[in-house]
C-alpha cells in the first residue's frame, strides 16, 4: 500500500524522480510507466546485484513482517526482513553514499508514557517491535544517510491490495452487518498513506536525516478510532462492542497509549498531520472516485 501510494505521488514528477519498483512477484501497482523488478529483499545476492547495478540516490525501505502475532509465531522469517535485509540495505546504501529511508513503528515504544518524541528511550514489548528497534539501531550505527519514519497504523486503499487495514476492516465489516469488537483501552494515532507518502517525498526533497514521527494529530482509543469510521461512513456502530486487551488474549503484547508529538515533524519538514476526522474524508472522497 505505501510503495504503491509512493509510486503514484513520485510519477507526477517524472522530470524529476527516476523510480524503479522492487516487489515479490508481479508487478501489481496497475502502472507500466516506471522500472519494475521482481525481488524478494531477503536475497541478499539478487538484491546485492540490482542495487550496484542501479545505483540509486535514495532507497526507501517499506519492506516489512507487520503481523504483530505472526512475527511471535515466525521469529525467524521476522528476523530475516525485518533486521538482515535493512542491514544489507544498509552496507548497500554505504557501498554507493545512497539515502536510505526506512519504514518504522511506535511498538517499539512500551506504551507507558505515550504520546513519545522522537527522542524517548524504545521499550518494546513484542518480538515485531524489537526487530524494529533493532533495524533502527542498524542504521544509528552506521555509516549511512538514513532517515527513520516511525508510524502508527497506516490505511489506505491501492490496486490488488495484499492485506486490509483497521479502517477497510472496520467500513466492510459494518457495511455486511456483522457484530465487531475493538479494544476499548489501547490508545493510538492513525496514519493515512498519502500522508506517510509525502512524508518520504519530503525527505527526499529535504535530504531530511533523523528519526520522524508521522501520524494523525490527535489521540484516540482503537474503539473510538471504530466510531470514527462508522460515522464518516453513515454505519451502525451498534455494531461496534468494546473489549479489553487481557481479554482479547492475543499472542504479542501490545503498547497501551502510543501516539506521537509532531512538533520535529512540523519543524523540520514543514508537515502539519490533521486530526483522524478530516483525513478519514479525504479517504472516502479517494473511496468513491474509484
Amino acid at each position: 500500500m505505501l510503495g504503491q501510494n509512493l509510486l503514484s505521488l513520485l510519477l507526477e514528477e517524472k522530470e524529476i524522480y527516476e523510480v524503479i519498483g522492487f516487489s515479490r512477484g508481479a508487478n501489481r501497482s496497475g502502472r507500466g510507466d516506471f522500472s519494475y523488478y521482481d525481488l524478494d529483499i531477503t536475497d541478499t545476492k539478487k538484491l546485492q546485484t540490482l542495487v550496484l547495478g542501479i545505483q540509486p540516490d535514495v532507497i526507501i525501505n517499506t519492506a516489512a513482517m507487520t503481523n504483530v502475532d505472526a512475527c511471535e509465531a515466525d521469529k525467524k522469517n521476522c528476523y530475516l526482513l525485518n533486521v538482515a535485509a535493512v542491514q544489507q540495505l544498509a552496507t548497500l546504501c554505504s557501498e554507493i553514499d545512497a539515502h536510505l529511508i526506512h519504514l518504522s513503528t511506535d511498538f517499539v515504544f512500551d506504551g507507558k508514557n505515550g504520546p513519545y518524541a522522537e527522542e524517548d528511550t524504545p521499550n518494546p514489548l513484542s518480538y515485531y517491535g524489537e526487530t524494529k528497534l533493532q533495524s533502527e539501531e542498524i542504521l544509528a550505527k552506521s555509516t549511512v544517510d538514513y532517515t527513520i519514519l516511525r508510524t502508527i497504523l497506516v490505511y489506505g486503499i491501492v490496486a490488488e491490495m495484499s492485506r486490509s487495514n483497521i479502517v477497510l476492516w472496520v467500513k466492510e465489516s459494518l457495511e455486511k452487518g456483522r457484530p465487531i469488537t475493538i479494544v476499548d483501552d489501547q490508545y493510538r494515532m492513525p496514519t493515512y498513506v498519502e500522508e506517510l507518502v509525502l512524508a518520504c517525498k519530503l525527505c527526499i526533497d529535504k535530504k531530511a536525516t533523523g528519526v520522524f514521527h508521522i501520524s494523525s494529530n490527535q489521540l484516540l482509543s482503537i474503539y473510538e478510532i471504530a466510531q470514527e469510521i462508522a460515522t464518516a461512513f453513515d454505519l451502525d456502530k451498534r455494531l461496534i462492542q468494546p473489549i479489553s486487551t487481557t481479554a482479547l488474549n492475543q499472542d504479542a503484547a501490545r503498547p497501551a497509549k502510543t501516539g506521537f508529538d509532531l512538533t520535529k515533524t512540523n519543524r523540520e519538514l514543514g508537515l502539519y498531520p490533521k486530526p483522524f476526522k478530516e483525513d478519514l474524508q479525504r479517504f472516502k472522497e479517494k473511496l468513491s472516485k474509484n
